[in-house]
């Protein structure tokens, strides 16, 4: 636990942050790698606590894949269940065999029913097969729609389509120290008006009790006109800021973490988009700078950036 006397006095916390003071309630990072808030909600029923749509249109493609088909043939093969327990006799095209071709058939007339594709072959008959398929049809008619609706907003949703750097580094700059990360957009897609802001969370002991504390960190480029390259947030840890005291061994002891909030407008959905990201002090490198990640190409005639160098830095001294 690092201690008030470290921080900077002329550093002033904020206060309207959003998170609580009280460092012995936290467990954890404040905000995860994926830019969400680190916090798991209880006291409330599970159902009640998940927005499904939100869920559906967040979580990642392999998942959703997965949960469609699963929910496909989960849904089938209950409704086949439903015609074999009734009959398989009830539904006139059938040609009856052992039970699990008996099954397959309500099963693929189901899969039928379902997407209302109705070959023919088979057809119900009888008032509690009829029933069912009916109940089926109106069930596969509301399921499309719902999993066209899921497909388009994740599809359509305006996405800040940006990487951040794995580590924050802490650089030799204007004869003095700097904290610099990197990002840059890795789609092809056209960010403007490009806004970003840093602020440092501290757990300090503070009259002998452990509190979380919250800085603001100045950068010398906050806001850009056009992001279409890489650009490195460089905050200049000047006799201002909260990070002038904290040497090599205090990144390492310490608990902290630099939390980045990054709006862009995405001119394809003429909205604005935003962007989280999160660095504790253990992925903060002290004595280091980034390598450039782009280059002209061969004849001089374009611009080529380098996705795959966002991450590279070399390891620097600083006295």
């Amino acid at each position: 636990m690092l201690n008030l006397k470290k921080i900077n006095s002329k550093a002033k916390a904020e206060i309207n942050t959003g998170f609580g003071t009280n460092a012995s309630s936290y467990g954890g990072r404040f905000v995860n790698k994926r830019g969400n808030a680190n916090v798991r909600k209880t006291g409330i029923g599970f159902f009640e606590s998940i927005s499904w749509y939100h869920t559906m249109l967040n979580i990642p493609r392999w998942k959703f894949l997965v949960i469609v088909i699963l929910f496909y043939f989960l849904v089938n093969s209950a409704f086949a269940f439903i015609y074999y327990t009734i009959g398989v006799e009830h539904l006139r095209g059938v040609e009856l065999g052992s039970t699990l071709d008996q099954f397959g058939e309500a099963f693929f007339f189901s899969i039928q029913t379902f997407t209302t594709v109705g070959y023919g072959h088979i057809s119900p008959n009888g008032f509690l097969t009829s029933f069912t398929a009916a109940v089926e049809a109106l069930f596969g008619l509301l399921s499309f729609a719902i999993a066209t609706g899921l497909f388009y907003g994740r599809f359509s949703k305006p996405r800040a389509h940006i990487l951040f750097s794995e580590n924050a580094l802490i650089v030799p700059y204007n004869e003095g120290t700097a904290l610099m990360l990197r990002l840059t957009p890795f789609k092809n897609t056209n960010l403007t008006d490009a806004e970003a802001k840093l602020t440092l969370g501290l757990s300090i002991e503070e009259k002998g009790k452990a509190v979380n504390k919250f800085y603001n960190l100045d950068l010398e480029i906050a806001k850009v006109n056009l992001l279409t390259l890489s650009w490195t947030l460089v905050h200049n840890i000047t006799e201002s800021s909260p990070l002038f005291n904290l040497k090599a061994d205090d990144y390492k002891n310490m608990q902290g973490e630099i939390i980045v909030f990054l709006r862009v407008f995405d001119d394809m959905f003429s909205t604005q988009v935003v962007k989280r990201a999160s660095y504790t002090f253990d992925e903060i490198v002290y004595g280091a700078k980034f390598n450039p990640m782009f280059t002209k190409s061969e004849d001089s005639r374009r611009t080529i950036l380098h996705i795959d160098r966002l991450n590279d830095f070399e390891r620097l001294t600083i006295e």
